[in-house]
């Protein structure tokens, strides 16, 4: 017997609820191929539909549909294995031909060779290829953005969850209590397929009033949230949008300092400054004078106030977030002096002379030991060996 999750999988694409944008830019994408990016990336939550579009724009395109699963092609051989005699293929029943590349998250980085593969034989694919993913803009996919049309999918209303839920609880002929529908609509946070679970459970207990439904528990990237924050129309969910980012509130205020002129200009803009400097203002107060219930204060700016320094409306259109500037330049600070440090503490045990003697007259000593001979006898690795010769 099938689960409700397969039974009542969307086939067709009006099925498929609330992706509309998504759906048609899958469809240019289609009808284009091979345009200016080979293959295309349906990046969103878990239980969103991506899986379910491309499966629906197959069948209403006649196209024969191949599925493989990231997990099977974590690396550069295993790659070439799966994945290459398919694009070499031709299809079985001359139909035009579909390549799914199904949770490319799973893909190991340039370690193993996985994605750098999987670029080349999108380069060299002769067939569509659309790859599915919960957070494509992890630092080991960079290479496949660069070659791919992002496509986003977004989490899907609670009142679109619950319209789905009465749909297959009437094909079903089941009734259960509408507030249990509610609360499993509301605490799906977005995935259907999660919602879908916890219907098809309930609906197997006699007293479905008692039933507990666990809230899905998901993070969110910090591109998702500022995305959110900058673009969608204020609402009080706001509030809570980094919660969900496993990030320390310091170092989100610099994601949003960095992001702001990206998107806003004029009167917004100077209105998002001026929340922020609140923001700052009282993150002082806090560490000053220990007043950690302005933490409250503090997140209310960055969140909701941030975002309604548009006005009462949202924003379309894709803007380039990018990664706080000074965060790297702090990270690539760091590095540097940790490579001086484990340098100056080798040389130290040796010649038995003080560390930190050592780093005060560190632009002598380094000269010294960019001798080859001196760097054997200090067992320097070749990034220590590295960092020195660029100093």
């Amino acid at each position: 017997m099938q689960n409700w999750i397969e039974k009542y999988r969307p086939k067709k694409i009006y099925e498929i609820i609330e992706q509309e944008e998504a759906t048609q830019k899958l469809k240019n994408y289609l009808e284009k191929f091979p345009g200016k990016k080979k293959s295309v990336i349906l990046n969103g939550p878990p239980g969103t539909g991506k899986t379910s579009l491309a499966y629906a724009l197959a069948r209403e395109a006649d196209s024969e549909i191949f599925e493989l699963n990231a997990s099977d092609l974590r690396n550069k051989s295993s790659m070439n294995l799966k994945l290459k005699p398919v694009l070499e293929q031709k299809s079985l029943f001359e139909k035009n031909k579909l390549i799914l590349v199904d949770e490319v998250d799973g893909i190991s980085g340039t370690d193993r060779g996985g994605v750098s593969e999987l670029v080349t034989l999108i380069e060299e694919s002769k067939y569509p290829i659309i790859c599915t993913a919960n957070d494509c803009w992890n630092q080991k996919l960079s290479p496949l953005r660069k070659k791919c049309e992002i496509i986003e999918l977004k989490e899907i209303s609670p009142s679109g969850v619950k319209k789905i839920l009465n749909e297959i609880l009437k094909k079903e002929k089941v009734e259960l209590n509408p507030d249990l529908i509610n609360k499993i609509s509301i605490k799906s946070n977005g995935d259907l397929r999660s919602a879908i679970n916890d219907l098809e459970a309930a609906s197997k207990i006699g007293k479905i009033e008692f039933v507990e439904i666990d809230e899905r528990n998901k993070k969110t990237d910090i591109f998702k949230a500022i995305r959110y924050i900058f673009q969608e129309i204020p609402s009080e969910e706001m509030l809570s949008v980094f919660d969900k980012v496993d990030m320390p509130l310091d170092e989100i205020i610099l994601w949003i300092e960095e992001n702001i002129p990206k998107v806003y200009s004029g009167e917004e803009l100077a209105r998002a400054y001026e929340r922020l400097g609140r923001v700052d203002l009282f993150k002082g107060r806090i560490y000053k004078q220990q007043y950690w219930r302005f933490l409250l204060y503090e997140n209310i700016f960055l969140s909701y106030g941030m975002s309604e320094a548009k006005g009462k409306k949202g924003k379309k259109g894709f803007y380039k977030y990018g990664k706080p500037d000074r965060i790297l330049k702090i990270w690539l600070n760091n590095q540097k002096h940790a490579k001086k440090k484990t340098i100056a503490e080798k040389y130290a045990k040796l010649t038995h002379v003080g560390q930190k003697r050592i780093l005060r007259e560190w632009n002598e000593i380094k000269n010294i030991l960019k001798n080859p001979v001196i760097q054997k006898q200090v067992k320097l690795d070749d990034d220590e060996i590295s960092y020195l010769m660029k100093y």
